[in-house]
Order: structure tokens, then C-alpha cells, then sequence
């Protein structure tokens, strides 16, 4: 919005020239979504605990974490409020793909708000059933996804990390439900990642960082061309999201690391990897995010293997426990050791998937 009010001065104040460029707006969108965050925090933990929003623990988990029933949870929505406020501030909300990444993030928030509802009103973690999430989130990425490649008419070639002549069409028939299943894929993947203090949102960060860097130049029709990956007209507005979603999450980390004060809850964790799904998709790097986003795969797929091993074997667990950070805490790893080695392996999943861009 201040986007859309001053850049127009340029014309007669030079100075305001320099809003057109997206590295700038993403520094002071970033900047903006961390002040907010970081001035929202005790507001919220306070009025959180005065309304007893706090988390409940199923019976399930290690023991170790019922000491953390009652810290105030919801914490998305410091996350949203923060990295929502600063891209209406600072990106061109005229720009349709930053309207599907905002649609994404409120419509899965909304979800996860739903979720985190029930936890509090049923307690012992007893929220919305299985099918009525994965419902939900199918039914927002469908909706995002035939506005983007019917209506917009979105480019339905895949990129291929390494492979730079490698472009193969999917047509929207089939480039509508792909890129369904990467958005809600993400989005549950992060949400499995969610069980330790600071755990989801040291690779959430990570991989917003390496987006920013994907929409950056997808966006940008010469560095685009010189890494020959493919253009995208506007994707450039989607970095300043990014940028945005880094430091609210970076402010609400102040508050989450060990022993948390506040904790995401289904409402940051759905809505941030369903927002990061719809970044790849627009970036047209989806396969990346399997790369970028490594740690939430490796959770995901724990889960996967766990559960479906207990039905094969009638009851024998693979894991100690499913999502794997349960496993490693059993296994005697400290929850703090836990965290910092998967935010290790995050920094290096970034890393791997930033050189797809040269590695070609």
C-alpha cells in the first residue's frame, strides 16, 4: 500500500525513485514485520494467558513435555499479522500472485485456527480430524491453483534441479493438482515439524530465505536469462513476502526458543508451509522445495514410514517415535541438541538447493 501511495512521488522527489526496486522493499518490509513482531509478543503472550489460551499435551508425546501444557500457544498469528501487514505495506498488492501467497497463508491459517480451537476446547491435543484438515487445505490449493493456471494462465512447464534443458509441459490438467499436492504436502510437512521449541521455525526461515533468492531472480528477466531458469513477470513482488515471512518469523523466534514463551500451534504451522508450497510453485521450483525444505521431508516421511510399518507388522514401531525428533529425544538427545542439529541440516539443505541455480 505505501508501495502503490509513494512511488508515484518518484516523478517529483528523485529519492522515492529507489521503491522500485524489490531488494530495497524487501529490507524494509523486513524490517517492518520484525518490529511488529517483536512489539506484538508480550501483548499477546500476556492476553493469551489471561484468556488461558495454552497448549495441551496428548498422552502420547514424551514425557518430558507435559511441563509445557500451558504455554501460551496460536503464535502464528503474531507470525501472520507481522509478515501479512509488512507485504500490504511494501509489496504491489496489485500484483495477482501476491494476492494467491496472501489467500494461501489466511485461508490455511484460518484452518489451523480452527484446529487449535478445539485443541483448547476438547484438550489433549484433540483438534480437527485428519480428513477434515487435509480436506481443507485441498479444497484452498484447488481453488489457488485453478485461479493461477486457468484463469491467469500460468506458465505449466516444470523445472528440473540440475537439469537446465529438462522442461517438461504438464498442461493444467495436470499442473493443477501437482502443484495442490506440493502446497499441502508442505504445509503438513511443517506442521509434523512443529513438536520442539524453535524446532519448525529455524527451516522454515531457511527456506523462505532461499525463496526469496528463487522469486528474486525469477522475476528479474537478465539473471533469469543468464542462469536459464524460467522467467516469471512479477514473481519479483513475491520476494518482499518472503523477506517478510523471514523476520516476523526471526521475531517470533525471540519468543519461541528454549523454554518457549509461546508456541506456533497449528495456526503458524499449517498456514507457513502452505505459504511456502505457494511460493515454490510460483518461483516454478517446486522440485527444489523437496531439496530447500529437507528437514520437513525427512519429518514427513518418518511419519510415513512409522505408520505405515505398525500396520505391516501388526503393531511394531520402525521409530521410538514418529515425527523422527521424538525418536532422537528417547534416544537421549537433549531437546536443545535436537533443534540446533536440524537447523544445521536446514542451512545445508538451503545451501544445496541454492546451487541448482549454477548446477545446471
Amino acid at each position: 500500500m505505501l508501495y502503490l501511495l509513494l512511488y508515484p512521488l518518484h516523478t517529483h522527489l528523485q529519492g522515492f525513485n529507489v521503491l522500485r526496486y524489490e531488494t530495497f522493499r524487501s529490507v524494509l518490509a523486513g524490517l517492518a514485520a520484525l518490529a511488529i513482531s517483536l512489539a506484538m509478543g508480550p501483548f499477546l503472550i500476556e492476553r493469551f494467558r489471561a484468556a488461558r489460551i495454552g497448549q495441551t499435551i496428548r498422552d502420547v508425546v514424551p514425557q518430558s513435555h507435559q511441563k509445557k501444557a500451558g504455554t501460551p500457544t496460536m503464535g502464528g498469528l503474531l507470525i501472520l499479522t507481522a509478515a501479512l501487514a509488512a507485504t500490504f505495506l511494501l509489496a504491489n498488492i496489485t500484483n495477482p500472485y501476491v494476492w494467491l501467497v496472501i489467500f494461501i497463508t489466511a485461508s490455511f491459517g484460518a484452518i489451523g485456527f480452527a484446529d487449535d480451537y478445539l485443541k483448547l476446547k476438547r484438550g489433549k491435543g484433540l483438534g480437527l480430524s485428519e480428513s477434515a484438515k487435509l480436506g481443507g487445505t485441498f479444497g484452498c490449493a484447488l481453488l489457488a491453483s485453478i485461479v493461477l493456471f486457468v484463469v491467469l494462465k500460468f506458465p505449466t512447464t516444470l523445472t528440473i534441479p540440475f537439469a537446465k534443458n529438462l522442461h517438461p509441459d504438464l498442461g493444467p490438467f495436470l499442473y493443477v493438482p501437482f502443484a495442490m499436492l506440493v502446497i499441502v504436502a508442505c504445509s503438513h510437512a511443517v506442521n509434523f515439524t512443529d513438536g520442539l521449541d524453535g524446532l519448525a521455525i529455524g527451516p522454515v526461515m531457511t527456506t523462505a530465505l532461499t525463496y526469496w533468492v528463487f522469486t528474486y531472480v525469477a522475476g528479474n528477466v537478465k539473471f533469469a536469462t543468464y542462469l536459464q531458469i524460467p522467467h516469471v513477470a512479477g514473481a519479483g513482488e513475491i520476494a518482499i513476502f518472503c523477506a517478510s515471512l523471514i523476520a516476523a518469523s526471526l521475531g517470533f523466534l525471540w519468543y519461541n526458543a528454549y523454554p518457549a514463551s509461546m508456541i506456533m500451534g497449528d495456526v503458524g504451522a499449517l498456514s507457513l508451509g502452505g505459504a511456502l508450497g505457494m511460493v515454490a510453485v510460483l518461483a516454478k521450483q517446486e522440485i527444489a522445495l523437496v531439496i530447500a525444505g529437507g528437514v520437513f521431508v525427512i519429518e514427513a516421511v518418518s511419519v510415513i514410514i512409522q505408520r505405515y510399518y505398525f500396520k505391516l507388522t501388526g503393531g511394531k514401531r520402525f521409530f521410538r517415535m514418529a515425527p523422527i525428533h521424538h525418536h532422537f529425544e528417547l534416544s537421549g538427545w537433549p531437546e536443545t541438541v535436537v533443534v540446533v542439529r536440524f537447523w544445521i541440516i536446514s542451512i545445508v539443505c538451503a545451501l544445496v538447493a541454492l546451487s541448482t541455480l549454477k548446477l545446471r
